[in-house]
């Protein structure tokens, strides 16, 4: 299940995404149209900006913009950015795997079952953009 936050960022890369010029955008203006909670917003667009998906302008005319176009931004990187795996189970996982206590891998039908759930998950995450899920 996606995270509040990572639901919050989704909707502000969507807002932004809308704005065809990539003018820099007022984090105040998102909070208020797509009603996120300003302080929460300011950390997950820093979160977005430290992974270079986004930068930002300060003083007048300034706010966040796009470093990488929404057409390039999968949603599976901003999910991995936000709430860590995507994958059900830890042992299953590729960016963030750990071994389950007491089990064997090698012989756990879960297992096997979650690799399967995770690579159709991801085949759609990967290859679906922040373009996509905009309104453009």
């Amino acid at each position: 299940m996606l995270s509040k936050k990572a639901q919050y960022a989704f909707k502000a890369l969507m807002y932004m995404a809308e704005k065809k010029d990539n003018q820099p955008v007022l984090i105040a203006e998102i909070a208020k149209k797509k009603k996120i909670p300003l302080k929460f917003l300011e950390n997950i667009l820093l979160e977005l900006k430290k992974a270079e998906i986004l930068d930002s302008k300060k003083g007048k005319g300034g706010g966040y913009f796009f470093k990488v176009a929404p057409k390039d931004i999968s949603m599976a990187k901003v999910m991995r950015l936000i709430d860590g795996p995507i994958a059900m189970l830890p042992c299953v996982s590729l960016y963030f795997y750990e071994r389950c206590k007491n089990c064997d891998e090698k012989q756990c039908g879960l297992h096997d079952m979650m690799i399967t759930v995770r690579d159709a998950t991801l085949r759609i995450l990967e290859k679906k953009s922040v373009a996509d899920i905009s309104k453009q």
